[in-house]
């Protein structure tokens, strides 16, 4: 018995996609579909530059317009696809937060800077795609939509309580807020560009707290003096250790 075929010329409709026409209710999945289908197409390519609703739509074996029912634009799509791992990074620095000494407000946002270069250095390929990935560009105004926007709000938070409880801020809650997040996120992207193993996690956490404790002063009061610079710290000896080849990188306890 022949083939049934729809008007569109392919069994079940679809215009040559290669999918039947989704039925009532089914439009999720299709969604789901389509992220996956993102997030197989930035792994393998290892960027976002050549991904466009055309080819996610052959991908997932759907007509490109279906895409954009779901999708106003690739950033809209790359964003999507990706916000999942922005919520898990965000999820682990609230619970490390929650978790840490609450006597000492500074503690609370160390937790945090911890969690964040752990899951950094544990979820390397995520990392990359989240952080170390060109994804479009887009006018200013929408980058507070961003999915990672859930990071420096997390870190403002963090600033905010260092501030009520009377700890000075070497820079606005903002500034100190951000130069924190790119301070972690160098330290985490020069760990996956030069290191293959797990021997650096305790200096990436050393220079965590070194750039925490720049920020915020180490006693509360109206206007309290920084620490000057001691001689050297656990995170210097390491660094020189690694600058003069020792593959022991000894320095890894407190400073």
């Amino acid at each position: 018995m022949a083939t049934a075929r729809s008007p569109s010329g392919g069994p079940g409709g679809s215009g040559g996609s290669g999918r039947a026409r989704s039925l009532r209710g089914q439009g999720e999945q299709l969604r789901r579909e389509i992220l996956t289908a993102v997030n197989r197409l930035l792994v393998e390519w290892g960027s976002a530059e050549k991904l466009t609703m055309r080819a996610v739509a052959k991908e997932v074996g759907v007509a490109a317009p279906s895409i954009y029912l779901h999708f106003p634009d690739k950033a809209g799509l790359v964003w999507a696809a990706l916000s999942d791992k922005y919520d898990d990074l965000v999820a682990s620095m609230v619970r490390a937060d929650a978790a840490s000494d609450g006597t000492d407000p500074r503690e609370p946002l160390r937790a945090q800077t911890h969690a964040y270069c752990r899951f950094a250095l544990n979820n390397p390929g995520h990392y990359r795609l989240m952080f170390e990935v060109p994804q479009p560009t887009v006018e200013v105004e929408r980058i507070s939509e961003h999915p990672a926007h859930g990071v420096s709000a997390s870190l403002r938070a963090g600033f905010r309580r260092c501030q009520k409880t009377g700890y000075a801020l070497s820079l606005p809650v903002e500034q100190a807020a951000q130069t924190l997040w790119a301070g972690l996120h160098g330290m985490v992207t020069l760990h996956h560009s030069l290191f293959h193993d797990e021997s650096t996690e305790n200096l990436t956490l050393q220079l965590a707290d070194g750039l925490l404790d720049s920020l915020v002063a180490s006693t509360p009061g109206a206007s309290p003096p920084f620490r000057s610079a001691p001689p050297e710290t656990a995170a210097s000896r390491h660094i020189r250790a690694i600058l003069a080849g020792n593959v022991d990188r000894p320095g890894d306890g407190n400073s």
